[in-house]
C-alpha cells in the first residue's frame, strides 16, 4: 500500500513510523520548514517539503498512485481541502481526515470526507464509557453502512432482566451482539438470560437508541427524553 500523509507533526510522524514498520510505502508532506528539517534525518526520502493543499506538491508526492491519503495537519480547512482534492480530482477511494475542532465535524460529513477522526471526540467517548450519564454509551457510528453500535447497562427494573435472548422481541433493525458480565465478555446464545448489571452491546439502525434504551434501562430512557 502507498500512503500519503499530509502533516508531519507528532500525529503524522507517528503514523508514518507505524506504516513504514508494517512494510508500507509512505510519503509525508510538511509545510513548516522547521518541522520538515527536524524530520528529514529520520524519514529521508519519505518526507517532502511543501504545501499539501497545492496540486503540484501532491502530484510530486505521487498522489496519482496513492492507495490512501491521510490529512493530519493542525488546520481543519487544509485537511478538508486535501481530502476533497484527493477524492474528487485524483479519485482516491480511501481518505482519512483529522478533525482538530470537533465543532467542524459536520462540515467534514457534509463534504463526505469520512472517516474524520477527532481526538477530542474520542476522549469524550472514553469518558462517557467510564462515567456514563444516562446508561447508554454511543460507541461507534458506521456512516456508510448506516449502523450504530451502542452499549447499555441493564437496570434492575429493565423489562428484559431475567429473560432469555430468544424471548426478547427487540425492534426490527437491532441485535444484541455481546454481553459483558463479571468483567468477562461473551457472545450470547438464544438461551442466554439477560441479568441486571449486564453491559449489553447492540448493533442497530440509526434512530432506534431511545426505543432500545427503554428495554434495557427504562429510567435512562425517561431521563434522556426529559419531562
Amino acid at each position: 500500500m502507498y500512503a500519503i500523509i499530509v502533516g508531519a507533526g507528532k500525529v503524522g510522524r507517528n503514523l508514518g513510523r507505524e506504516l513504514i514498520a508494517k512494510g508500507h510505502e509512505v510519503t509525508l508532506i510538511e509545510v513548516s520548514r522547521e518541522c520538515y528539517l527536524a524530520s528529514e534525518e529520520e524519514f529521508e526520502h519519505a518526507i517532502q517539503y511543501g504545501d499539501g493543499t497545492e496540486l503540484w506538491v501532491l502530484e510530486r508526492a505521487g498522489i496519482q498512485r496513492a492507495d490512501l491519503v491521510i490529512a493530519v495537519t493542525g488546520d481543519d480547512e487544509d485537511n478538508m481541502l486535501v481530502c476533497q482534492v484527493a477524492k474528487e480530482k485524483y479519485l482516491c477511494d480511501r481518505i482519512i481526515a483529522r478533525v482538530n475542532n470537533p465543532r467542524n465535524y459536520d462540515h467534514f460529513r457534509l463534504l463526505d470526507i469520512l472517516p474524520a477522526v477527532s481526538a477530542t471526540d474520542l476522549i469524550l467517548r472514553l469518558i462517557e464509557h467510564e462515567v456514563p450519564r444516562y446508561g447508554l454509551v454511543h460507541l461507534l457510528a458506521l456512516e456508510e453502512e448506516r449502523l450504530e453500535i451502542i452499549e447499555l447497562e441493564v437496570s434492575d427494573d429493565a423489562p428484559v432482566a431475567g429473560m432469555p435472548i430468544t424471548e426478547i422481541s427487540l425492534p426490527d433493525g437491532s441485535l444484541v451482539i455481546s454481553i459483558l458480565r463479571d468483567n468477562s465478555g461473551f457472545v450470547p446464545k438464544p438461551d442466554t438470560v439477560i441479568q441486571a448489571g449486564d453491559e449489553v452491546l447492540l448493533v442497530l439502525d440509526p434512530g432506534l437508541e431511545e426505543a432500545i434504551t427503554a428495554y434495557f434501562a427504562p429510567d435512562a430512557a425517561r431521563t434522556a427524553a426529559g419531562p
